[in-house]
């Protein structure tokens, strides 16, 4: 036989194309139809609707007419309503109306009301027993039908609308028949095999790192160390149950919320399989419960105010019947030969190539298809009656503690056959390989611990729910054993440590002080008096109280802390291990703050004011006691359960509150909140998934702190800084306080230079010639003037009082000086040297005679000849000598001022004088003061660079002078002048 040549293989594959693309033709169905501008177009019959319906249930109760078919579709492209009826009845005979609603967000959006015979729906013209109802149509619709209907809502996820049958006698005019079914868009939050599975594995690697922390090592405070700081399980399910159990609220709930919820309903126990529920109901009984009486319609149950309500007379009205045409000629628009076809092969419910998008009857026991009140609403997204969650979170669990009991030993043996083989060493985990029992022991009843909130809850539920007496029986023993059982062992704990010792009450006080939180906001903080690590160091408070503390005081000073203590922590860590030192009795309040939120959740269903309220309550006053009490010794433990868990409680609580049917908000309204609790629970979600992740890899270095190397290297750091961390939060000290800010010991600024800024005076000229005299700050009477005659003295004076305007006695001078005025002033000079004599000799003294008082301030002027007298006086007409009148100045030691300045007979030969540093003197518009290390300028501005801190300290020579004297102002004793031979420097008489 010969082999296929290339040539006869690409024939034969293309033959085989060629064969596909036709079979593929054959099975593609489309369907001729005109869209809303009136266009005919080509559509698939296998396209997805605009709007289509789901599960469906009996909203009467006490329907006569057995429907296994319900189903509507709304196509946007041809602007078409497809419906499909199909059942049974047992009515030998009876003509019929029917009328179909459609509701979204509350509101009627669509309504149609027609008899069957006149739509050409045999099986129902007249309904007869023992003829299978088929009834379908096709209803084309106007734009003005939907206009109510927002272009939004066929892109929202899980659109919330109902669509309703409704079936009447026309013998008796009264409804024989009532079905609703849920509208949705296909689009929808319930992804529970993406989400669902995701979040899964995120809580299994907290498992594997709690775990893997608990066993590693063989010292127990260390151990008990390493494990506080990894992520706790028991945190992870206390997140998760809190977003799933939001919805045992007994609120209306928009559909968007038991969407999303409904992806974490695995965490709550509430995990739907099909054989499971099958036994539940076999055990249950008839008697499921009341589902109304958590605010769900129930499905079997008579609903008459459902939709609104459908009034018999309108239906019956001659109006109704003109307001449609349902003659023989008018039937082709409903149902046209080119659409029976179709219409027939999606009436097949198993046809793989025919219409899908129906939904079937639900269960006994569920709430009606599209109303998600209470925690049955919320379960029906899952299937699962709430006459059955009791039971199903019961069994999820029983499951859970044997797979977590049979982990542990696993793991053991494992580890046995591993070292057996060689692949492990000898020694590897050794603690755990000996007390292996033990964990065991721990691991189960720290899973029952962790359920305690869930059991509470479910207990309670069952309770209030009145289902069948042996689930009721069942549920009270289990309330009894969590109960009871957790708390007494709580409680044990607790006494067990503290039972060599006791409590005292001791005063203490209660303190605010002023902080600013995230360095904007103001806000208070509130602190004891008690709590401060050093008592000695006051702190600043905007108040405080008296207030009180009971301390514990152990008999035994000496005695191990809490978590240094290995006995305690062998028997009872598994419960306070991951809590600060001062805050390991934290397990215990944590069971009471639970077991009274289950109270409200479950003993209060079917209240809902009383529910939601309650719960604001517990959850803001828990909220503020984490704040302050800051319980888990791991920082990421307290931000994930203190701030993100603590605020989506009290939010979501808050916003709960709108969904209360008293409030009657609308529908859109309530949807826009029920998106912001799925954003605020959501941002929850991920803190928590980044939270695993970090404690992931924390646990990792934890594990690896008995290794040298680690990997990768440039972590290594941070797993010292993370260490170090550690060790500061296990030891569970106050803050110290901060330091106090220190003064600087050396100098660290100095004057070098000054400037004179410009001001108004400098625009008078005939000022600035006055201030630029050199000599109007150093006028003197010669020798012979100093005896002069009182005549010349007055005509002086005389002269100066037309000049100027300074006081009587005062001298002209210069307001204030810079470094260039001193360079000007010396060109004027001549050469004479700049300085300013602190000191004085007695020769000084001694030439004032017996009138100089040693308190006195005298001032020694320098004698001119006549001739330069006359210079001057021709050059500053108007002043005025000083050898009758000086200033008065003031003693230091405050004696009266009664002497004056005294004119020189003679001058002295003086010593050379004692030089202070060159400075400006202070005065009018240039004062300049010098106080510790501060240098403060009026009007000039100063340069500092390099100075000490005081100028030289008054000192006493010996002589009666004081050297080393502060400046004196330049408003008293004129401004710093120029000294030659002639001139005798000014001295302060003490």
């Amino acid at each position: 036989m010969q082999p296929l040549r290339p040539t006869s293989w690409s024939a034969l594959a293309l033959l085989l194309s060629l064969f596909s693309l036709f079979r593929l033709s054959l099975q593609v169905q489309t369907i001729q139809g005109t869209d809303a501008d009136g266009n005919a177009v080509a559509l698939l019959d296998s396209r997805k609707p605009a709007l289509f319906t789901r599960n469906f249930g009996d909203c009467l109760g006490s329907s006569i007419v057995n429907v296994t078919r319900f189903d509507a579709a709304y196509y946007a492209d041809n602007m078409t309503v497809l419906f499909h009826l199909g059942g049974s009845t047992g009515v030998r005979n009876e003509s019929l109306m029917m009328h179909i609603g459609v509701f979204a967000y509350g509101e009627s959006r669509f309504d149609l009301t027609f008899n069957p015979c006149n739509a050409n729906i045999d099986s129902l013209c007249p309904m007869e027993r023992g003829v299978p109802i088929e009834a379908n149509g096709i209803i084309p619709v106007a734009p003005s039908d939907v206009a109510n209907i927002p272009a939004i809502a066929l892109a929202i996820p899980d659109f919330e609308g109902q669509a309703i049958l409704r079936i009447f006698a026309n013998s008796t005019e009264t409804e024989i028949g009532c079905f609703s079914a849920v509208v949705t868009n296909g689009k929808t939050f319930s992804q529970p095999a993406a989400v669902g599975t995701v979040v899964g594995l995120f809580a299994g690697l907290a498992v594997v790192a709690s775990f893997a922390t608990a066993v590693y090592g063989d010292h127990l405070p260390t151990m008990r160390k390493h494990h506080a700081h990894s992520l706790s399980v028991f945190v992870v399910f206390a997140v998760l149950q809190h977003v799933f159990f939001t919805g045992a609220l007994s609120m209306n709930w928009p559909s968007v919320l038991p969407a999303f919820w409904s992806n974490f309903a695995w965490a709550g126990g509430m995990i739907y399989s099909e054989r499971m529920q099958n036994s539940i109901n076999a055990f249950l009984g008839s008697n499921l419960g009341n589902t109304s009486y958590v605010g769900a319609a129930s499905s079997g149950s008579a609903s008459t105010n459902l939709g609104g309500g459908v009034s018999i007379q309108s239906i019956y009205r001659r109006s109704a019947f003109a307001a449609r045409d349902f003659s023989a000629n008018a039937a082709s628009r409903f149902r046209s030969g080119d659409l029976e076809n179709m219409i027939s092969r999606r009436d097949l419910v198993n046809a793989t190539d025919g219409y899908s998008w129906y939904g079937q009857p639900v269960k006994p026991g569920m709430p009606l298809p599209g109303n998600f009140s209470g925690f049955a609403g919320t379960l029906s997204v899952e299937s699962i009656p709430a006459s059955n969650a009791f039971m199903t979170g019961l069994l999820w669990l029983l499951i859970l503690v044997a797979c977590i009991a049979v982990g542990p030993v696993a793991f053991k043996w494992i580890l046995e056959g591993l070292s057996a083989v060689g692949m492990v060493k000898k020694d590897r985990l050794a603690y755990f390989r000996a007390h292996w029992i033990g964990f065991t022991q721990l691991a189960v009843l720290r899973t029952l611990v962790a359920s305690f909130f869930m059991m509470i809850f479910l207990t309670l539920f069952q309770s209030s729910y009145k289902g069948a007496a042996g689930v009721t029986a069942i549920a009270a023993l289990i309330f009894v054993l969590w109960f009871v059982g957790t708390l007494a062992l709580a409680g044990y704990a607790c006494f067990y440590r503290l039972r060599f010792g006791h409590y005292q009450s001791e005063p203490d006080r209660l303190n605010l002080e002023a902080k600013k939180v995230w360095k904007v906001v103001p806000w208070l903080r509130t602190y004891r008096d008690s709590d401060l690590a050093d008592k000695s160091v006051a702190r600043a408070s905007v108040g405080s109280m008296p207030w009180w503390r009971v301390r514990y005081v152990d008999n035994d000073p000496g005695r191990l802390t809490v978590h240094e203590d290995e006995d305690y922590i062998k028997k009872y860590g598994w419960l306070a291990a991951r809590f600060r030192r001062t805050r390991w009795w934290f397990f215990a309040v944590w069971l009471i703050y639970e077991f009274v939120r289950a109270c409200f959740y479950g003993g209060a269903a079917g209240r809902p004011a009383t529910q939601v309220f309650g719960l604001l309550v517990v959850e803001v006053l828990a909220l503020v006691g984490l704040i302050i009490l800051k319980p888990f010794e791991g920082a990421r433990l307290n931000a994930l359960v203190v701030y993100a868990l603590g605020f989506s409680k009290v939010a979501v609580t808050g916003l709960s509150a709108a969904f209360d049917t008293r409030f009657n908000l609308p529908r859109i309204t309530t949807t826009a909140i029920g998106i912001v609790i799925i954003v605020i629970q959501g941002v929850l979600t991920a803190i928590l998934m980044i939270a695993i992740v970090v404690g992931v890899i924390s646990s990792y270095m934890s594990l690896t702190r008995n290794r040298e190397t680690f990997r990768p290297a440039s972590w290594a750091g941070m797993r010292e800084k993370y260490f170090r961390h550690m060790d500061k939060a296990a030891a569970d000290l106050p803050p110290p306080p901060p330091p106090e800010p220190q003064e600087p010991v050396d100098p660290y600024f100095s004057v070098s230079s000054v400037r004179r800024c410009p001001k108004i005076e400098d625009e008078d000229e005939e000022f600035i010639a006055e201030i630029n005299d050199p000599w109007g700050s150093k006028l003197s009477l010669g020798r012979d003037n100093a005896r002069g005659s009182r005549r010349n003295s007055v005509g002086a004076a005389s002269i100066n009082t037309f000049a100027t305007n300074v006081p009587w006695g005062a001298r002209v001078h210069r307001a204030s000086w810079s470094t260039r005025d001193f360079e000007n002033h010396a060109e004027h000079g001549g050469g004479r040297s700049v300085g300013h004599s602190r000191n004085v000799s007695t020769h000084a003294l001694d030439a004032h005679g017996p009138s100089a008082s040693t308190h006195s301030l005298a001032r020694v002027p320098t004698a001119l000849p006549e001739e330069e007298m006359a210079t001057v006086a021709e050059d500053a007409p108007g002043r005025i000598s000083e050898a009758n009148e000086t200033p008065e100045t003031e003693p230091q030691d405050g004696s009266p001022q009664h002497e004056q300045m005294s004119p020189v007979a003679e001058e002295p030969q003086l010593p050379s004088p004692v030089s202070a540093p060159d400075l400006p003197s202070a005065g009018v518009g240039n004062a300049l003061s010098v106080e510790g290390n501060a240098v403060s300028s009026t009007a000039d501005e100063i340069t500092p660079s390099t100075m000490g801190n005081t100028l030289p300290s008054t000192a006493d020579d010996g002589t009666g002078a004081m050297v080393g004297q502060s400046m004196p102002s330049t408003t008293e004793y004129g401004a710093l002048g120029t000294t030659s031979a002639d001139d005798v420097p000014i001295g302060y008489a003490s």
